[in-house]
């Protein structure tokens, strides 16, 4: 069943799987040492196992969602951890019965978590993967946060300890079932995943070997702050840029700069350059769908600029031009139907309320960054934001990294990744962020996934593709036989409910693009098919 837009865009790890078609497990792989039912009395530190028991596949109904068919054999292990007293972090872990590849796969969480990942969960163990997932410590809708009102052990748990807490206790369970720990452990995620996947490598180095890093929301901090700022540019009626605007904002922004990469295709290469004006398609007499009013045009130059102390610093990077429309554009995230409704004013109302003023009537439209900000640091920064640039621990122990981001992400602004990339080039060199950690940004993608681009590429969860048009499978390679990425080639299949449904439709996919390793992008030659991978090169610019 396909997802609503909501659903869709708070998939975090984006593990949205049709089990059933996705491919069986060798049968040559390791088996279990011991019987399911037996890990109900496995011993672990904080840890209650309540459930262990075997799942002989067809079908299973997990408690949310739909039910999953096609499945193998598998052992399903439920437990809680309680590293404090305020914490209730479920997890579960699923254990193929046969042909286990050896390998752990952690499943991201969307938004603000609250819910076990099943569908990663079963697309990892069809394919041979144990895999774990957790809710990070509560229950709840990925936009709701009054779980955190007066709980700030729970915050924690969601900032980082519950899914370093899920990888100890996965790799446990794991080496009693089997006999034998794993021998490699990924994880993947996109958005919170993303951010999961980065506090992993900065405070828990030893939890996995790769990790696929998908648009990290970083920055909590610095989100929040942007967030806001935009809510607030729309805050009165007047300045409400409505959905019914957002197509003829596209139009215009494509007509100022689609031609500048060489290639007429509704898509910007780069649109951080665009420098498309606003102003430019203000009404010139009456309110209309096809131009904007003053008001809506200076909210729309806010958006982009990004929010802005009083002496006119940037605080945080804003959001450019470009793929405004479809159901995962700007009317989801910054715009929404009226003020105060995109998921950008939710969050940061869910956020402000519950995690930092601790008011539930806080009103984002109070805020004040030279006042505030200070505030909102000091509660989220030590347990939220992911921005320590100093991942030499986990480049010693060997791990990979691959980060990817749309550079038409109306969620998260794709140049506060670029910063946190070089940041850590910084930190470490050049040549020694090179040798672990890779940034792909995709031109046409949304958040995460969708968007008029070749917005695929795998890399969501366990690989679905080969290594060069699959961020997993890339991340894999990397680690296993030290070949590092270079040119991965995305693609954009037919819109799909699933993960395994668009990784099908990627072989037939006629639009084809190279991503090339930031700093360099793929420009067009000039001569043959902009569809056809070969027609580019990859520059530095």
């Amino acid at each position: 069943m396909p997802l609503s837009p909501v659903g869709r865009a708070l998939a975090g790890a984006a593990c949205l799987v049709a089990a059933s078609t996705a491919a069986s497990p060798a049968a040559d792989g390791v088996a279990p040492v011991r019987e399911c039912e037996s890990l109900a009395k496995l011993s672990l530190p904080h840890a209650t196992i309540t459930s262990a028991a075997r799942v002989d596949g067809a079908s299973f109904a997990p408690p949310q969602g739909q039910p999953m068919t096609g499945l193998p054999a598998f052992c399903r292990v439920a437990g809680v951890l309680a590293p404090t007293s305020d914490s209730h972090i479920e997890l579960e872990v699923w254990l193929p019965a046969a042909g286990w590849n050896g390998k752990l796969q952690g499943i991201g969480n969307g938004g603000l978590a609250g819910s076990i990942g099943y569908d990663g969960l079963g697309l990892a163990v069809s394919r041979g993967y144990a895999a774990a997932s957790t809710d990070t410590g509560h229950k709840g809708s990925p936009i709701d946060g009054k779980w955190a009102l007066g709980h700030p052990e729970k915050v924690v748990d969601f900032g980082h300890r519950a899914i370093h807490e899920t990888a100890v206790a996965a790799k446990a369970i794991v080496a009693a079932y089997y006999g034998t720990s794993p021998r490699r452990s990924y994880f993947a995620g996109c958005s919170n995943g993303g951010r999961q996947a980065l506090m992993e490598a900065q405070r828990y180095p030893d939890d996995y070997d790769g990790l696929v890093v998908g648009a990290p929301a970083a920055s909590w901090t610095g989100l929040f702050a942007g967030f806001v700022w935009n809510a607030q540019a729309m805050a009165d009626a007047a300045a409400q840029v409505p959905p019914a605007k957002l197509q003829a904002i596209e139009r215009a922004v494509l007509g100022a700069c689609d031609k500048s990469d060489g290639v007429a295709d509704g898509v910007l290469a780069r649109p951080e350059a665009c420098g498309f004006d606003p102003r430019t398609i203000v009404c010139k007499d009456k309110d209309a769908a096809d131009c904007l009013a003053p008001a809506q045009a200076d909210a729309l130059a806010k958006i982009y600029s990004g929010p802005r102390a009083r002496d006119g610093q940037r605080v945080f990077p804003g959001f450019p031009p470009g793929a405004e429309t479809g159901p995962g554009g700007w009317g989801l995230w910054i715009t929404g139907a009226s003020p105060g409704t995109s998921l950008q004013a939710v969050f940061a109302t869910q956020i402000g309320a519950n995690m930092v003023f601790d008011r539930p009537d806080w009103d984002l439209k109070t805020y004040a960054y030279e006042r505030d900000q200070a505030v909102v640091e000091a509660k989220l920064a030590k347990n939220l934001n992911a921005t320590d640039p100093d991942l030499g621990a986990f480049r010693r122990r060997g791990g990979k990294l691959i980060v990817f981001h749309g550079r038409n992400d109306p969620a998260l602004p794709v140049q506060a990744t670029i910063d946190y990339v070089e940041s850590v080039r910084a930190r470490l060199g050049r040549d020694a962020a090179d040798s672990f950690l890779r940034l792909y940004l995709m031109p046409g993608l949304q958040h995460c996934f969708g968007g008029p681009g070749a917005s695929f590429c795998g890399g969501l969860s366990v690989p679905v593709g080969a290594p060069d048009r699959d961020f997993s499978a890339a991340l894999e390679r990397w680690v296993d036989e030290g070949v590092a990425p270079g040119t991965m080639i995305a693609v954009k299949p037919a819109e799909g409910p699933s993960l395994a449904t668009l990784s099908a439709a990627a072989a037939s996919a006629t639009l084809r693009r190279p991503l090339c390793p930031y700093p360099q992008a793929a420009v067009f030659k000039g001569e043959g098919s902009p569809d056809d991978p070969a027609g580019y090169r990859c520059e530095t610019r």
